[in-house]
């Protein structure tokens, strides 16, 4: 009996993650009803909001970028704003466009939340403010949920109609 060779070459590009820098791209706060604020009862309403940006910088390099804004309202003033942009560049390699989307939409601002978290939190205390601690986040539901809304507007009917 003859040997087959059963060696078949794997022409698929094996995946590849990692991290090359993670850093503050940009950071503010304003308090603009300081000093009066501090004098009045604390009365802390939080609106928060967040977004994502990805970028690409070369060949299977990416910047991701995540947007934290936290305006604090106490009464009918604004006690502070504090916002920050923490990015990070990633290697991503040997992905699939779906695989991709998750790794762009998920799992790397899951991997940055926790820096914006803190800088969010040593600005608002710096500004004289007591502490303010970000829940979690759960990247990956807010990725299904994104995915959903998109997928549902592509299966909405159109408006327009032609005569």
């Amino acid at each position: 009996m003859a040997e087959e060779n059963t060696n078949v070459e794997n022409t698929s590009v094996e995946k590849q993650f990692a991290i090359q820098k993670i850093y503050t791209k940009d950071i503010s706060f304003e308090t603009p009803n300081s000093p009066q604020v501090f004098t009045q009862t604390w009365q802390p309403h939080v609106d928060f909001n967040l977004g994502t940006n990805v970028n690409s910088v070369g060949e299977n390099l990416y910047e991701i970028s995540l947007a934290v804004t936290v305006t604090v309202k106490s009464g009918e003033s604004v006690a502070y704003l504090a916002e920050a942009n923490q990015a990070g560049v990633f290697v991503l390699a040997g992905f699939t466009e779906q695989e991709m989307g998750h790794m762009v939409g998920s799992f790397c601002p899951n991997i940055l939340f926790p820096y914006a978290r803190e800088v969010i939190s040593d600005l608002v205390t710096k500004g004289g403010f007591p502490q303010l601690l970000l829940a979690p986040i759960n990247f990956d539901a807010l990725f299904a949920q994104h995915v959903q809304q998109l997928q549902e507007a592509q299966q909405a009917p159109s408006t327009d109609t032609l005569n």
